[in-house]
């Protein structure tokens, strides 16, 4: 038996999983984030293989960016390792009033004072002193049970992270913008800082035949075999690739998530969907890796 497992997802997790797909709804927009496309679908998927979140866990977020998951997470009591190559140094101080943010290294995240001064345009306006925003700093006092980690590094290379001390990690449309050529690399330094018996949980996107790539995304689309041999998943692994074509289809007939497709669709000419017209070229699909306990 494993507990490997490829699952193409579903239209029908917005019904069979509303109070979910609400709460998420809700919350990226909270924060003014903005989803892609099939996102609330790879949400949900993860959350829901991640299974209860308690304090004290330890998730990665692989090519986080400055996606909702990681602050879920630790609006949950999760200690997230957030990881993207893009910097995140000047993260937004908003962040800060709510949740316990740091830089694994030094260079990871600008000082809080530094971050407020920017903010306030110290330079600029005449009262707006070191002093002030220090001040204002400390009033931000998070709420937030979890906390997040900022560490700006390509996935490849995570040399900051101890081996085997993280209990999983997550990917949310995001590893499948490694090329071929690079992703084990990938692969092996998040089989490496993952705990034996954690669980890697990615959303890629699926290709029915052969491996493509979706130009507007800069983003592969998987073949059930290249996912297998990428993942080192067994034969014996469940897949669900043979409702390929028949998931797709609920996927591109999928009101909700044609009515909420994200304002920067509607804005950018090169976002897969240009003018906001609803016209899916891919399915997403999740991947279920656990490592080997030997």
């Amino acid at each position: 038996m494993t507990d490997d497992r490829i699952d193409i997802l579903s239209a029908d997790a917005l019904s069979e999983q509303r109070a979910l797909a609400d709460e998420l709804y809700a919350f990226a927009g909270r924060w003014g984030i903005e989803l892609g496309w099939h996102y609330i679908l790879d949400l949900m998927w993860i959350l829901t293989e991640l299974g209860p979140l308690h304090e004290g866990m330890t998730v990665l977020d692989a090519g986080a960016g400055f996606g909702v998951m990681q602050w879920w997470l630790a609006e949950h009591g999760v200690d997230v390792v957030s990881v993207d190559k893009v910097s995140r140094a000047e993260l937004s101080v908003r962040f800060y009033n709510r949740y316990a943010i740091r830089g694994l290294r030094s260079e990871d995240l600008l000082p809080r004072t530094t971050l407020a001064m920017q903010r306030l345009g110290a330079g600029d306006i005449p009262g707006a002193s070191r002093a002030f925003a220090s001040l204002l700093v400390s009033q931000l006092t998070p709420k937030a049970a979890g906390s997040v980690t900022i560490y700006n590094q390509d996935l490849s290379q995570l040399d900051a992270i101890t081996d085997g001390t993280i209990d999983a990690i997550v990917a949310v449309s995001a590893l499948e913008h490694n090329t071929m050529e690079a992703f084990p690399g990938v692969y092996d330094e998040l089989m490496r800082v993952l705990k034996p018996g954690g669980v890697l949980l990615a959303t890629v996107g699926a290709s029915g035949g052969e491996d493509w790539y979706h130009e507007a995304s800069s983003g592969w689309c998987y073949s059930e075999a290249t996912l297998r041999r990428l993942y080192h998943l067994s034969p014996e692994a469940p897949s669900n690739y043979d409702q390929h074509d028949v998931l797709f289809e609920k996927i591109k007939g999928s009101d909700e998530l044609r009515v909420k497709l994200a304002p920067f669709y509607h804005r950018m000419s090169n976002s897969g969907m240009p003018g906001g017209v609803w016209d899916p070229q891919y399915q997403p699909v999740g991947v279920r890796k656990v490592k080997a306990t030997r």
